[in-house]
């Protein structure tokens, strides 16, 4: 079975870039161990996040600092079986955090945020997908009002910097549009720019429903077998061997074991979240609401649930899952936007691809012929998912990129 293009992975970004290959004549297999949007891209809190203008950055405040070296977190919570292998990361990952550095960071993420919204309604409207997504925002909530007059101050410096549309809510008036909400809450920012979707492991599958109406094949797969070939690449799948010209890595947290082998050293790593689904206590919130101050989400999913995400777990890819995320902010989220019973008998668990300097890798790898890397995206897969395989079509076929990829580059890891 020959292709032009194998696309490993079929997480949202994969998918994307599969469709966007497809519409430019290539012949593409998508292949993956599992079937469309059911490991990272099926977890997340749903956010088509197009203002979300400042990477997540490593807190550089002392106070932060000794709150998670304490680790006692809600928003953070580490195994200290994991440190050594994410020690240079982390030190990395600080060092890219810094101010300037950071300020670098926004600028080149600038150009995949603008464009994240709109390179995804074109695959909504194509797909027939409208039913799963709403055009409200979303809510970035507060506890104290210190917390609270900051981020105002900062929603209207990125209204002003960047035309997006910024509503202020005290207490009150966020009660009376989400009456969801409790008196833990003291006010919030609505940013209504985002879009958000009701079921993300749904719309991935949509996509790749889409991928194959057009024409292209969706294949059971290890993309460890992945090898070089005199005519380009091969992939066992469970239907034989493919081949193709050129292959695409997009496998997310996965993406290494792939690469590492071919001699790439890039530093990937994983940041584990967990989600739970939720009858609703009170009414369900019109949109997904962050607080802000603690570091979790809820979110209105389909079929009446209320999917609670939680923050950051640093521990080891294969390391048993633990309760103790859920367990920190399960009470805080009931009080503040009345969690009901719980609907999942366990937790799921998923994986954030990261880098340290907070930007994805997606181009070509130089030293062997028609490699090409989509992965790294962060804590926005889902919102670069589109845009980055639109991106990486371009490159891949030669027409002229939307913008410069050269932030983006493999190669920039030396």
């Amino acid at each position: 079975m020959d292709f032009d293009v194998i696309v490993l992975g079929a997480g949202i970004v994969g998918v994307s870039a599969a469709l966007h290959l497809q519409d430019r004549g290539r012949r593409v297999a998508l292949v993956d161990r599992r079937a469309p949007g059911e490991e990272t891209s099926f977890g997340n809190a749903g956010l088509i996040e197009r203002s979300s203008l400042v990477p997540y950055a490593f807190p550089r405040d002392v106070g932060t600092l000794f709150r998670y070296a304490c680790n006692r977190s809600t928003d953070l919570y580490w195994d200290y079986k994991a440190l050594p292998g994410y020690a240079s990361w982390l030190a990395r990952f600080w060092w890219e955090s810094a101010p300037r550095r950071l300020d670098a960071a926004a600028r080149d993420m600038q150009p995949l945020i603008g464009a994240c919204v709109a390179e995804h309604d074109k695959l909504i409207a194509r797909a027939g997908l409208a039913d799963l997504v709403e055009a409200r925002g979303w809510i970035e909530a507060f506890r104290t009002t210190a917390a609270f007059a900051r981020a105002v101050e900062e929603a209207d410096h990125a209204a002003r910097e960047h035309g997006l549309h910024v509503n202020v809510l005290d207490g009150a008036a966020l009660r009376a549009s989400e009456p969801a909400v409790g008196t833990d809450i003291c006010g919030a920012v609505h940013w209504a720019d985002p879009k958000s979707v009701r079921d993300p492991g749904a719309l991935v599958k949509g996509y790749a429903s889409l991928f194959e109406r057009g024409g292209g094949r969706l294949l059971i797969g290890d993309a460890t077998t992945l090898r070089a070939s005199d005519s380009g690449w091969t992939v066992q799948t469970e239907h034989g061997v493919l081949g193709a010209k050129d292959v695409v890595v997009a496998l997310g947290p996965w993406s290494d074991l792939v690469f590492a082998p071919l001699g790439y050293r890039i530093p990937l790593r994983a940041k584990r979240g967990y989600h739970m689904h939720y009858r609703p206590a009170r009414a369900m919130p019109s949109m997904p609401i962050v607080d802000s101050e603690r570091g979790y989400v809820v979110a209105p999913m389909t079929g009446g649930r209320l999917r609670l995400t939680t923050g950051v777990e640093i521990a080891k890819r294969g390391a048993p899952p633990t309760p103790i995320q859920l367990e920190r902010v399960e009470p805080l989220a009931r009080a503040a936007f009345g969690l009901g019973e719980r609907i999942d008998r366990t937790p799921w668990l998923g994986m954030r691809p990261c880098t340290p300097d907070m930007r994805p890798v997606i181009g070509r790898a130089l030293r062997h012929r028609g490699l090409w890397f989509a992965f790294g995206h962060n804590h926005h897969g889902l919102t670069l998912g589109p845009v980055t395989g639109r991106l990486l079509a371009e490159m891949m076929t030669g027409e002229p990129t939307f913008t410069d990829p050269s932030p983006y580059r493999p190669e920039r890891f030396g």
